[in-house]
């Protein structure tokens, strides 16, 4: 009897513990939850992010103390659990968004403009303008594995580094702006890093995407009108000019804003890639990577985004025109809808099926949610300063 009484006091106290347990879990407000509907969106003048979920269309906390994220973009773990934040004061934060606290941060150089995961997800890259190069960190940890710099071929100096993308291979591939090049960063063996260096690609490289393949990566030339793209399944042929010379004979317009290539779209057969300085997509055919068409838009696109079925393209625009979106119908190349949301349209991001949009409207201080069928809004969120919106669903993909 004695023995008896004895496990029924343990499991009294066992479940004292686990009731103790799970009213200290929902005081603190977290509740057990996966990662794979939620988000993030950058407060770029606050140093702040907010967490958000996507199901509920609603956001969840906010987490402080992120420096400066006035150029912000993030990469997430593959589980989705960590969000990997680059501020343009160099520094790199890793934040957990299920507890919404910074895990661990470093500030690992004087002015950053974003970075990459590495393909098994051990290694987060970090792409620097001051001092030029790359350096790579250990995920886990944040520890320094790697310091590349960006050494110009010429011997003219450090270049900044943009355009820093993850490639298959446990690679990381990046473009060097002041120097015109694309180098290759072999992490297979961390041991013995390898660098392969393209020279002489063109002039002024001013921001770089890899496909969704992790096939070709392609480089916007800020100095000329072209890209130089490069097939990562035959390097050994080199880079290739394609696009040379598309505003040829048109005057050329103000640069208020550089087009962001990672917002590129493969939609349909074609790719659609914002023009620089021009009132235009450029449509291009891969493979080939012949252009087989243009699309008069209402300014200068900054990103041109592919909802996740390839059938809509949706637009936003540099200042002074920042106030409006246009969609474009894939299979009529057609612009179908065009809607004002307010000024200063810096991002879009698709759930990961497509059925919604979320798009941060900075001078507006919100973030609203679309329907991609209906156009119709469906939530409008308080944001302080919004830039970019990250999708744990981008844990996924190669490139982002």
């Amino acid at each position: 009897m004695r023995s008896l009484g004895k496990i029924s006091t343990f499991l009294a106290t066992a479940a004292l513990l686990i009731s103790a347990m799970a009213n200290a879990q929902a005081d603190d407000g977290l509740k057990l939850r996966g990662t794979g509907d939620l988000g993030l969106v950058i407060e770029r003048a606050h140093g702040s992010i907010q967490i958000i979920d996507t199901t509920q269309r609603a956001a969840l906390g906010r987490v402080k103390g992120l420096g400066d994220l006035s150029h912000a973009s993030a990469v997430y773990s593959r589980d989705g659990r960590y969000a990997y934040i680059f501020g343009r004061d160099g520094g790199l934060s890793k934040v957990d968004i299920l507890q919404r606290r910074i895990a661990k941060r470093v500030v690992q150089s004087g002015n950053s403009i974003g970075g990459a995961i590495s393909q098994d997800g051990s290694l987060v890259a970090v792409s620097n303008y001051k001092p030029g190069g790359v350096k790579v960190f250990d995920a886990a940890t944040l520890e320094l594995v790697a310091d590349i710099p960006a050494q110009a071929s010429d011997g003219s100096g450090l270049s900044k580094v943009v355009g820093l993308a993850d490639a298959p291979g446990q690679r990381f591939i990046f473009s060097l702006y002041n120097a015109g090049e694309i180098w290759i960063a072999d992490f297979s063996d961390r041991g013995n890093v390898k660098l392969t260096k393209y020279t002489d690609i063109g002039e002024l490289p001013y921001d770089g995407l890899i496909t969704d393949d992790g096939r070709y990566y392609i480089a916007g030339l800020f100095g000329e009108d072209g890209m130089a793209m490069l097939d990562l399944w035959q390097p050994e042929k080199g880079v290739r000019r394609i696009l040379d010379g598309y505003g040829r004979g048109e005057e050329k317009l103000p640069v208020y804003k550089m087009p962001h290539l990672e917002g590129w779209a493969r939609a349909g057969d074609v790719i659609f890639l914002p023009a620089v300085g021009r009132h235009e997509v450029l449509m291009v055919a891969p493979g080939s990577w012949k252009e087989v068409g243009r699309i008069a838009v209402h300014g200068q696109p900054i990103f041109a985004v592919a909802r996740p079925d390839g059938r809509q393209v949706w637009v936003n625009f540099a200042h002074p025109l920042n106030d409006t979106v246009q969609v474009i119908d894939v299979p009529s190349r057609k612009i179908v809808h065009e809607f004002k949301p307010g000024k200063a349209v810096l991002h879009l991001e698709f759930t990961p099926r497509g059925e919604q949009v979320w798009i941060s409207v900075r001078d507006a201080n919100r973030v609203d949610v679309y329907d991609t069928e209906s156009f119709a809004r469906l939530q409008t969120l308080p944001a302080q300063k919004p830039s970019g919106i990250f999708l744990t669903a981008r844990a996924n993909r190669i490139g982002l």
